[in-house]
């Protein structure tokens, strides 16, 4: 397997309170599988992510009602908890070190408010940094600060000062993947296509993007294409009248030249296959995700393509963090694969546990004893308890210094 040498944007993740996960506290790499059983609580880690970056490119509100408002998002749990946390800590593109964090809590009628919030780059001897308290500045290494309210993250506002751009431009640069073949499959409207949208809506967009500013990108993308259907040898973006979907090249059978074919055409393990390849690949000139986060990539694809899917996963994350979840052993079935790279979760009463894998698992990876995906298919890639247990009975904070 590629090696993955990236300097990861977010190194570590802490949340409290967060729908199914009570706490959590994990390091991440260039490259991070997220694996676990179907409900276990994977979608819910990328989903805080997710939110913060759906509550700096559009508004806290939107975000959290998009997701049926506070209610639905801070967890559910005989203690009621009233507040859920996030905190990122991150490397900037210029190798600067820092941490964003902020809790939300809840108020009477549905209402929240944004209890504490903070952002440090280099601590508080360098900065820049702030700190807010529902609302109100507590400290600052700026003189002037944008007036904000309790309702925002202020971080928002504070993009429009230099020193903390980095860092809204790198958390707002986050893309997450839940491809939806049948929109894929729609004819599109003309839209953006520096950054693929969460469900592959505007995929058109983004090959013709591609096609402009980054060919070498589209031929990694469709070289990877021909090893999950060798049949196929181009695709591209094709005009329909106002509106434009995908145009593919396949080969048929007693043909000399290859046949085109639309999207509507195309069947969903294909039109997954290039939104995956697409999220992965789409970094170019113009704009380059920071992070990738996809749902289970596997969906819909045959076994025999996990080799590719997990060669074009680790070619990824030479330039750009990747975090994939997945329950496929064939995914995952593959000797190189680091323990490092594995986060396992298990659920427990409804309440999420997120960590490292075991010690005995860790050891019969490095002995090359079985795969993870055997370890997988066995039931054996775990959480640690260790880890669990210590993260749970130790008081989390979201807004100390980093180590």
């Amino acid at each position: 397997m590629t090696s993955t040498n990236c300097q990861p944007f977010l190194t570590r993740v802490v949340l409290h309170n967060y729908k199914s996960i009570a706490k959590c506290d994990v390091n991440l790499g260039a490259l991070t599988y997220l694996v676990g059983i179907n409900g276990a609580g994977k979608s819910n880690f990328l989903d805080a992510l997710h939110l913060t970056r759906d509550a700096l490119t559009g508004s806290l509100d939107n975000a959290l009602n998009e997701r049926g408002g506070i209610s639905e998002v801070r967890r559910r749990s005989a203690g009621h908890p009233t507040n859920f946390g996030i905190r990122l800590e991150f490397n900037l593109i210029d190798g600067r070190r820092g941490f964003y964090a902020f809790k939300v809590g809840a108020l009477p009628k549905g209402g929240y408010e944004v209890q504490t919030e903070e952002c440090f780059v280099g601590g508080t001897s360098v900065g820049p940094y702030f700190r807010l308290e529902r609302g109100k500045l507590i400290k600052s290494s700026e003189g002037a600060f944008p007036v904000v309210t309790a309702d925002r993250l202020a971080l928002l506002s504070a993009s429009g000062l230099e020193k903390f751009r980095p860092v809204y431009d790198a958390l707002t640069s986050m893309g997450f993947y839940n491809l939806n073949p049948k929109l894929m499959r729609d004819l599109q409207k003309p839209q953006d296509g520096k950054l693929l949208k969460p469900s592959g809506e505007n995929i058109a967009s983004v090959i013709s993007h591609l096609e402009r500013s980054a060919p070498e990108k589209l031929e990694l993308i469709e070289a990877y294409m021909q090893t999950v259907v060798p049949s196929i040898k181009k695709v591209g973006r094709k005009a329909v009248g106002p509106m434009e979907s995908l145009e593919f090249k396949q080969d048929v059978s007693g043909s000399k030249d290859p046949w085109s074919f639309m999207a509507m055409n195309m069947s969903d393990g294909t039109l997954r296959a290039l939104g995956v390849l697409t999220a992965l690949f789409q970094g170019n000139s113009d704009y380059s995700p920071s992070l990738v986060g996809i749902e289970e990539p596997e969906t819909a694809l045959h076994p025999a393509a996990s080799g590719a899917l997990r060669e074009a996963l680790s070619r990824a994350a030479e330039t750009t963090q990747v975090i994939v979840t997945s329950h496929s052993p064939d995914l995952l079935d593959d000797m190189s694969i680091d323990s490092e790279n594995i986060l396992a979760i298990a659920e427990t009463k409804g309440n999420t546990q997120i960590a490292s894998i075991d010690e005995a698992s860790r050891d019969m990876l490095k002995e090359h004893l079985f795969s993870p995906g055997e370890l997988l298919r066995l039931d054996q890639l775990r959480p640690d308890k260790k880890r669990i247990r210590e993260v749970e009975t130790r008081q989390l904070s979201l807004f100390s210094e980093l180590k």
